[in-house]
């Protein structure tokens, strides 16, 4: 179980001398003293050994995240999550595949992927949100077409059942009146007065409910 991430400080001055890409330049005692101090955070938790590797390595990342493209702000932060992903990894490191520089660095780069990635994907979402069609009905159409709606099945529940079924058939489900008569087992002449005489009643109603 890790011990908790110390809290992250602030990155000190950035160095000004020009970066050298993935080049970390060691502190005194040389490149082995920084695979030590990873080494002591996966032994003890050291926090200590995590604040020299911060203050040697927070700018230096900083600097080589803003030469990708980053804001300042940005490269920054990044730095610092990178940091403390070494300390919850400290575990993973091993010196005899990787140098501390190497190893850090390409925590960096991985996370720059990922933001990347991350990025990318929000803009594929939001290019797809503004290609949806969008729906300009407007408010006084929708109560519009609601208050009709409204009307019909007023006028509706007004006629007789056999009217009532004979404008659903007719007018709602657009069968013929041959349909119709064969459904409801009346000669075609019947249907089609039947017919009639039911969207005359109904014309009758919704002018009524206006």
């Amino acid at each position: 179980m890790h011990a908790p991430a110390p809290a992250v400080m602030e990155s000190p001055p950035a160095d000004t001398r020009r970066p050298r890409a993935m080049t970390v330049p060691s502190p005194a005692g040389g490149g082995a003293d920084l695979d030590g101090l990873i080494l002591a955070i996966a032994r003890d938790a050291d926090r200590q050994a995590f604040a020299a590797l911060f203050r040697h390595f927070a700018p230096r990342l900083k600097s080589y995240l803003a030469r990708t493209g980053l804001p300042a702000n940005a490269a920054e932060e990044l730095a610092q999550e990178t940091m403390l992903a070494v300390w919850r990894k400290a575990s993973y490191f091993d010196p005899a595949r990787a140098g501390a520089a190497t190893w850090i660095f390409t925590i960096a780069r991985n996370l720059r992927i990922d933001l990347l990635r991350r990025e990318r994907h929000r803009s594929t979402l939001d290019a797809d949100a503004e290609s949806e069609p969008v729906d300009e009905t407007s408010g006084e159409t929708l109560l519009m077409t609601a208050e009709r709606e409204a009307r019909v099945r007023a006028a509706l529940s007004a006629l007789s059942e056999e009217q009532a079924a004979i404008v659903r058939l007719s007018f709602f489900q657009e069968k013929p009146h041959s349909a119709i008569a064969q459904e409801l087992g009346i000669p075609l002449g019947t249907a089609k007065s039947r017919v009639r005489l039911a969207l005359a009643r109904l014309r009758v109603l919704l002018e009524d409910l206006k």
